[in-house]
């Protein structure tokens, strides 16, 4: 599936890989209580962001940013032919929903210039790699694919204590590929791109905002899962390595943003995924924006 919007001069591309649901929200959000879920259950439903048995829906996905100089992918979402055992609709993929959406984008492995990842979680790189006779090669052959430098040594170090599989078959191979760029936080792309650091779901997560001169639209990657999060910013994932450190990064950032007009793209919200930031009691709501 592929849905476009636009922002200032970019054209966007999400190119929706799964639409499911994934864990209960009281299990994926820790300090969420049953009396504040009951509070919210009919708009969640309303948003199809939750369905009758509190289970959270989930969009995974990638978006493909036009700029006026440049194509570039950011997260590359679950992939196929990957080990995944711990998540079934994950494991062991061969469907080709993640290409076919490409191509209705018009888009095709070769167009993409760049491959930026919010952070290294297993559906944020999936497509980086495909196999290729028994090996992983890059899926996007004439692309630099760009990792944070903190995030990619915090990885590099709890593999060398245990193996991290998406690391293994989805950055590693990249890297001996000579594909990679290792990047600091004031690294840009042209007039157009630029890095926001937004540590706490990893250590080295990071958003990227796009637009010249402004920032047109922002990609906040797992800085949120849930439209909950947006309405309740203190509530952190169960999947957030520092939960204090995520909760004051996603207010800020929604802060930052909040009554403005730049088009804030969501990793996993429900379709539409994206929206404009705008104050809701003493939290936020992304005022959806359809395509």
């Amino acid at each position: 599936m592929s849905q476009s919007l636009t922002a200032g001069d970019l054209t966007i591309h999400r190119i929706i890989e799964q639409e499911t649901t994934f864990l209960p929200a009281l299990d994926l959000l820790p300090g969420l209580t049953p009396e504040r879920l009951a509070e919210n259950r009919p708009w969640m439903q309303d948003a199809r962001a939750i369905d009758p048995q509190d289970v959270l829906i989930l969009c995974f996905q990638s978006y493909v940013v036009k700029t006026p100089h440049h194509t570039i992918l950011v997260d590359s979402c679950i992939g196929n032919d990957k080990p995944r055992p711990l998540r079934p609709k994950w494991n062991m993929k061969t469907d080709n929903t993640y290409m076919r959406g490409l191509a209705t984008a018009g888009l095709s492995v070769d167009d993409i210039d760049f491959v930026m990842c919010t952070h290294l979680h297993v559906d944020h790189v999936g497509w980086n790699t495909r196999l290729e006779n028994g090996r992983w090669v890059p899926t996007f052959p004439n692309a630099r694919y760009v990792f944070g430098k903190d995030e990619f040594e915090y990885w590099t170090a709890q593999n060398a204590t245990a193996e991290v599989p998406p690391f293994v078959d989805s950055v590693l191979p990249v890297v001996e590929a000579k594909r990679a760029e290792i990047v600091r936080s004031d690294y840009e792309i042209g007039d157009h791109v630029r890095i926001l650091p937004t540590p706490g779901h990893t250590p080295g997560h990071t958003a990227f905002a796009f637009g010249r001169g402004k920032d047109a639209a922002v990609f906040a990657g797992d800085l949120m899962h849930s439209p909950l999060q947006a309405r309740y910013p203190e509530l952190s994932a169960k999947f957030d390595v520092d939960q204090a450190q995520a909760a004051a990064t996603r207010r800020n950032f929604l802060a930052r943003y909040c009554d403005t007009d730049t088009l804030c793209c969501t990793a996993h919200f429900p379709s539409p995924s994206s929206g404009k930031i705008r104050r809701w009691g003493d939290g936020f709501s992304c005022v959806a924006v359809a395509s």
